[in-house]
């Protein structure tokens, strides 16, 4: 008989237009269904190309979680749909002189394609596109919930400029001061912008994580809580000389105040120019023109030389009544706190390198044991005694901080506060690819929603137009567009020219999936309570105070407006690692770019799925120099003969429960080791465990009981199903060859045997100063007292040993290490 062949190019060309047709992954709806249900998701792509080795890594993992859960029989949701809005498309577009949406849609159909034939389990009957006016229309009826909530408004100040893309950003997507698209050098510019009001929840978004401990990352819950920033203090009013109204300060440190020494306002803030004396404005406004080149990171980087104007006025100290000299400086930021502080030098490490450059008074407020700042030059911010602080002299930091606290309320000069570093969202951009903002603006009205029953707002069409960005929004250009009858008074009025950041698309998409053509909302609510919230999400670290930040924000307010009955959109997050070459991020600078397209080409699918599961933990990353899908070839060719020659020696339907005793037992002890490991996300030991399957398999058919042995069926229909997690083709074919209609991905879960997984005894290696020195088979349930008795008592052991050893550390019931 001719050996089976495989052929992975032949399987995916018979394999994937039949599972088109059978669409075994589709979620059922039908109330009757009394399956369990499940959702998994994955986040979901941006369509700027074909996909790519950070494609093929995550949804590989992802898919491990879904079919898993197929065979284990619930009812499923793995929805697919692109994130298909943004700048990306509309630089690519602009660069090929073509409309954003022939970009996007061309792309969208290559990935999709791609997807297909990388065999992820998608219920396709749920694609979105978050560019159809279907989706966007509903981006525009949340914006005015939100609106109407008080959580949408519009207001002037200083925002994070981009350069090169010519729009703004919000905080969160300026890393290191640079823009986390196109890393350009971000800028601070005055302009009026559209924020939501995701501080109104900053509690919650910290209190509610207490829901996703051990569900999440550690990593990146503590990401989000820094990035939140919660801390306790005190507002503390300073009058300044010649202002009626004082200035607020937050401090987390009220029990210094008598060690403040000098007051400071943030250059850019309007405070400064409001309180600077005449003689001074001159050199504020040309030290403001130096700091607007500044990033935030740089102005508050410690590395930084300390830079600052004197404003030529004094704030007086509300505890001691000390005239304290006003500083403008860079290191203060205007949107923390009140855009002020107190300068405590002695004992905050910023305030003493000012003071130092300027020559201003350093004043020791508590003993920390420590030597003295103004001489040594190093701030002491630990906690210790109070001193030079009048009745607070001898308290403890916590004592001083309540006391202070309450004589600032009796004198009316100060409060406990809770200050946060989560600034609000800044979601306008001055780019064309993204969701017109529904507002009007109206000179007799003001601000109008468009009302209800005029959305969409859709784009005009501006082909052939200069969508170059200038700083505002192409549509600006759009006069027909643009202007418009007021809803309210039906006078002459504009629409908003200024489209939503994408990531108000990716907030609520997980939501839309449940029913994506629904026209009665942005979702169907009723079938968003049986389906949610998540109970896999899958996808990049990147997005921990990104997208994962904004969902949890939108989930809770649509909490509050009754439409979701959880505060919590993903029960559970794994964070994939990236797929790099040589060490480095792929790039076409550095030559070392690995196309996915061309790494299936030569080893097929499988092939390179197993291998970005195999290759380690999902979290790490993985270097395509250090990995081989050759290898992964050969064992799913391994893999495919004994499934191919157990069902030519073997019939469906007989008793598996005869058979090779001790294959058996490895099959079943497969089963119990890599359903633990899948449901612990440890893919890389389960297929690890696969492969000793089929080892062990291999064995017995060549040297043991042969191909026919009822255990060889069952170690390789075993083997079919587990193998469908990770080899979606190999295990289609391999169960066909077993005799069985398609499709395995259904075929449901084995059950492991208990009777089968006991084991009758275990080798325990005996080690003497860290050599080998004999191995015992004993029982699995010995105890630690008579395996450390028997290893003493060895033969082989005794040689070793120069009387009673100085340790024995035992590890039952497999290993005894002797310290001679």
């Amino acid at each position: 008989m001719d050996e089976p062949v495989y052929d992975p190019q032949a399987l995916q060309a018979k394999w994937l237009p039949r599972w088109e047709e059978l669409n075994p992954f589709e979620a059922v709806e039908d109330l009757a269904d009394t399956r369990p249900r499940k959702y998994m998701l994955d986040m979901f792509p941006y369509p700027s190309g074909d996909l790519h080795m950070g494609h093929g890594e995550v949804f590989a993992i992802g898919d491990v979680v879904a079919r898993y859960w197929f065979q284990k029989g619930y009812n499923v949701l793995h929805p697919i749909g692109w994130d298909s809005f943004g700048l990306p498309a509309e630089n690519a577009a602009i660069k090929r002189n073509a409309h954003p949406a022939e970009w996007t849609y061309k792309n969208i159909e290559t990935q999709a394609n791609s997807f297909k034939r990388y065999a992820i389990s998608f219920d396709w009957s749920r694609r979105l596109h978050t560019s159809d006016a279907e989706y966007f229309h509903w981006n525009q009826w949340l914006f005015t919930r939100f609106y109407e909530r008080g959580l949408a408004y519009r207001k002037g100040g200083l925002v994070n400029w981009c350069p090169q893309d010519q729009t703004v950003l919000a905080n969160e997507q300026v890393v290191g001061g640079k823009c986390e698209r196109c890393g350009a050098d971000v800028v601070r510019r005055e302009l009026t912008q559209w924020y939501f009001k995701i501080t109104d929840y900053a509690d919650r978004l910290l209190d509610d994580m207490a829901q996703l401990e051990g569900g999440w990352p550690d990593r990146v819950l503590t990401m989000q809580r820094n990035w939140i920033g919660r801390s306790t203090g005190a507002d503390v009013q300073f009058r300044i000389e010649g202002r009626d109204e004082p200035v607020t300060v937050y401090t987390t440190r009220p029990d210094t105040l008598y060690g403040a020494t000098f007051f400071v306002v943030a250059a850019d803030a309007p405070l400064a120019e409001e309180i600077v004396a005449p003689d001074r404005r001159e050199a504020l406004a040309a030290y403001r023109a130096e700091v607007a080149k500044l990033s935030d990171i740089e102005r508050l980087s410690t590395e930084k030389e300390k830079t600052g104007v004197f404003l030529g006025v004094y704030a007086i100290n509300p505890v001691n009544g000390e005239r304290v000299p006003v500083w403008a400086a860079d290191y203060v930021l205007s949107d923390y706190g009140h855009g002020a502080i107190m300068a405590v030098p002695a004992h905050d490490q910023r305030d003493l390198d000012f003071a130092r450059k300027f020559g201003l008074p350093v004043q020791v407020v508590v003993h920390t044991g420590l030597a003295d700042p103004g001489e040594t030059g190093v701030a002491t911010p630990g906690e210790g005694a109070l001193v030079n602080s009048g009745p607070l002299d001898g308290l403890t930091k916590a004592e001083a901080i309540q006391k202070i606290i309450e004589v600032l309320e009796e004198r009316g000069t100060g409060r406990a506060a809770v200050n946060y570093r989560l600034r609000d969202w800044l979601l306008s951009r001055q780019r064309f690819w993204g969701t017109p903002i529904p507002i009007i603006h109206c000179l007799d009205c003001g601000e109008v929603p468009v009302p209800d029953d005029q959305l969409p707002v859709t784009l005009p069409d501006l082909r052939g137009a200069d969508l170059q960005p200038k700083g505002v929004s192409p549509l600006a250009s759009a006069a027909d567009w643009v202007n418009v009858e007021c809803p309210k008074c039906g006078g002459p009025a504009q629409r908003d020219t200024d489209t939503m950041d994408t990531f108000v698309d990716s907030s609520w998409y997980y939501l839309r999936y449940c029913d994506p053509h629904f026209d009665g909302g942005p979702f169907d609510v009723e079938k968003v309570r049986k389906w949610g919230p998540i109970d896999q999400y899958v996808g990049g670290v990147e997005h921990a105070v990104l997208h994962l930040l904004y969902s949890r924000f939108f989930t809770k307010v649509l909490h509050d407006m009754g439409m979701v009955g959880f505060t919590e959109p993903f029960l559970r997050l794994l964070n994939q690692g990236q797929v790099i070459n040589q060490g480095k991020a792929m790039s076409k600078t550095l030559g070392n770019g690995v196309d996915l397209g061309q790494q299936i080409d030569a080893y097929g699918v499988d092939a390179v799925r197993l291998t970005m599961v195999f290759a380690g933990p999902p979290e790490d990353d993985i270097d395509w120099a250090d990995v081989s899908p050759a290898a992964s070839q050969k064992f799913l060719a391994r893999a495919f003969r004994v499934m191919a020659e157990a069902g030519a020696a073997s019939a469906p339907g007989a008793d598996l429960s005869g058979g090779d005793v001790e294959l058996r037992k490895v099959t079943h002890r497969a089963i119990d080791e890599v359903t633990k490991l899948v449901e612990s996300h440890r893919f890389n030991v389960a297929v690890a465990r696969m492969m000793e399957l089929t080892t062990a398999t291999r064995r017995a058919i060549d040297t043991g009981p042969g191909a026919a042995d009822p255990a060889v069926r069952e170690a390789a229909q075993t083997l079919a199903v587990m193998l469908s997690l990770v080899a979606p083709y190999v295990a289609e074919e391999g169960w066909e060859r077993l005799g069985h209609a398609p499709s395995v991905a259904t075929a449901g879960w084995p059950e492991a045997d208990p009777a089968l997984l006991v084991r009758e005894s275990v080798t325990a290696v005996v080690q003497v100063a860290g050599k080998v020195r004999d191995r015992l088979e004993v029982s699995p349930d010995i105890s630690e007292t008579d395996l450390q008795a028997l290893a003493l008592a060895s033969d082989k052991v005794r040689p070793y040993l120069d009387g009673e050893p100085r340790k024995v550390i035992v590890r039952v019931p497999k290993l005894v290490n002797i310290v001679p």
